[in-house]
């Protein structure tokens, strides 16, 4: 008894870690729910928040109990470690943000006990929640041998039929998927790891293919491991063939578009071998949320951006993933659900239609002094921006003054424009001189300046028209100049003249020393 006491003596005066005893208040968790997540997810928890209507995919529907991102068995509730991670890093490629570092670690673990107070299934005291037991990645992730399993797994277990051919989420399946709520949903376009919302190694990717993600089409493959259907080794290297379709490392966003000068014409192709050695620069796009009618869910995310020029003309390589050539009616019933499940604020309910898909690059007519710029949204109508733009059908490129989304005035000068379409991905090559008669409203580009630009893009098989488009901020491009000889020449001439003035000094100092030593003589 007296031991009993002093232990707890001992506790008292010098507390455990919290981590040791994570203590938990749902009371706290509501209080933080309603401030943070409400909007989203709802008052009661059923996904349905003022923001929702607007979302696509919709926020996630706490009473059912049914959550994509886990580490335990198809069906089955996800661990208090499985909530606090989603919470703690968000769900890219959706609109659950990132809360580690916004929120405490005691209000995160408050909201994750009052999340669980939506759904009885958590108070059922028969389920039992355990993580599946993952094994370790195999070696040679990036071998051939492993590479060409995984290939050969991801067309046999009929990865192909959502993700497409060559993972762009474009699979003849793709335009019939809805979630269990009936939502459309797009396939993963398995080229960009760094959205995927489970995370973008190939661990987190195995883990997917184990668990799959339950309320979606994907499934799981823990039973064909069962069924000896395929190894663990085998589903290792499907994830391993999946996660080499994303570049190494995330792209990382920066300010300039740097376009070399080429002693060869430049190329008109966007299929061209050159376009293999210069670099390739990222730059998301969002929704375009200011003017009527907004649109909260594009389908162009980013595009991948490239340049050069000869010193008269300049080509620009624009790509991007797009899950199909619009338009295109085997996605006509795919557009007219996702206009029905993303509200907008038309004056009437929009119709699928038959739209094209479109791009545009965006130039101030004038490089600026400063970094006074004209509204990145296309303008307006006291100072208009200069434009580049492409439609897939007719497929064609004009150039012209827009001046507010409403109104796009052509000019005579319109860029070369020459586009490729192959297994879910765009690629367009614009191609202009540097120089052009129209001073007064075609920017004229200059080696050594920074010139800013903006890109727009449409998915017509989305329903993207008009204001219904995705958007970037200003960036800038600039054309570089070559490297004078000199600035080579010059280094080598004077490591060559110190190399010189060290010789004469060296041998100066030989022969002082040899004259002194014959007079010591």
């Amino acid at each position: 008894m007296i031991g009993a006491l002093l232990g707890l003596g001992i506790v008292l005066r010098f507390p455990l870690p919290p981590s040791l005893f994570p203590m938990q208040d749902t009371t706290r968790g509501k209080t933080v729910y309603v401030k943070w997540c409400a909007g989203c997810h709802g008052d009661g928890g059923a996904g349905d928040g003022p923001a929702a209507a607007h979302m696509l995919p919709r926020p996630r529907n706490f009473t059912g109990a049914l959550y994509k991102i886990r580490t335990t068995a198809s069906g089955q509730l996800p661990t208090d470690a499985d909530l606090m991670r989603a919470i703690d890093e968000g769900l890219p490629g959706t609109a659950m943000p990132a809360w580690k570092g916004r929120l405490s670690d005691g209000e995160r673990r408050d909201v994750v006990a009052y999340i669980k107070t939506f759904s009885s299934f958590f108070a059922d005291t028969s389920q039992h929640v355990a993580a599946l037991k993952f094994s370790s990645e195999p070696g040679g992730a990036t071998g051939a041998a492993a590479l060409d399993t995984g290939r050969q797994f991801y067309d046999s277990i009929g990865c192909r039929k959502c993700h497409g051919d060559q993972g762009r989420g474009d699979g003849p399946s793709a335009p019939t998927l809805k979630d269990d709520a009936g939502f459309p949903i797009f396939a993963a376009d398995l080229h960009q790891s760094w959205r995927f919302r489970g995370g973008g190694s190939a661990a987190d990717i195995y883990h997917r293919l184990r668990t799959g993600l339950d309320g979606t089409p994907m499934p799981w493959f823990s039973d064909l491991i069962d069924q000896k259907f395929l190894t663990d080794e085998q589903l290792w290297r499907l994830a391993q063939y999946v996660r080499s379709l994303s570049p190494p490392e995330a792209p990382e966003v920066r300010d300039v578009i740097h376009a070399p000068q080429i002693t060869r014409t430049v190329p008109a192709s966007p299929d061209d071998s050159v376009w293999g050695r210069v670099s390739r620069y990222w730059f998301p796009l969002v929704g375009q949320v200011v003017r009527k009618a907004r649109w909260f869910a594009p389908a162009v995310t980013g595009v991948w951006v490239q340049a050069v020029h000869d010193g008269h003309t300049l080509a620009l390589r624009v790509s991007w993933d797009d899950r199909t050539q619009s338009p295109d009616s085997a996605w006509l019933g795919f557009e007219q659900r996702v206009l029905e499940t993303v509200a907008g604020d038309d004056s009437a309910p929009p119709k699928a239609e038959p739209w094209p898909d479109q791009l545009a690059v965006q130039f101030p007519r004038h490089i600026p002094d400063g970094m006074e710029r004209p509204y990145f949204l296309m303008g307006s109508e006291t100072d208009p921006v200069y434009q580049w733009r492409w439609t897939s059908r007719p497929r064609k490129s004009v150039a012209g003054l827009a001046r507010g989304i409403e109104r796009f005035d052509t000019l005579s000068g319109a860029p070369a424009g020459q586009a490729s379409f192959d297994h879910g991905e765009w690629r367009l090559v614009f191609t202009r001189a540097l120089a052009t008669p129209d001073t007064a409203n075609e920017v004229q580009l200059e080696a050594g300046r920074a010139i800013p630009v903006a890109f727009f893009g449409w998915d017509g098989s989305s329903g993207e028209h008009g204001s219904r488009m995705a958007v970037s901020t200003w960036y800038f491009l600039a054309l570089d100049r070559p490297t004078p000889p000199g600035v080579f020449i010059s280094p080598v001439l004077a490591m060559l003249v110190t190399l010189g003035l060290g010789l004469v000094v060296v041998r100066r100092a030989r022969r002082r020393g040899t004259a002194g030593a014959g007079r010591r003589r």
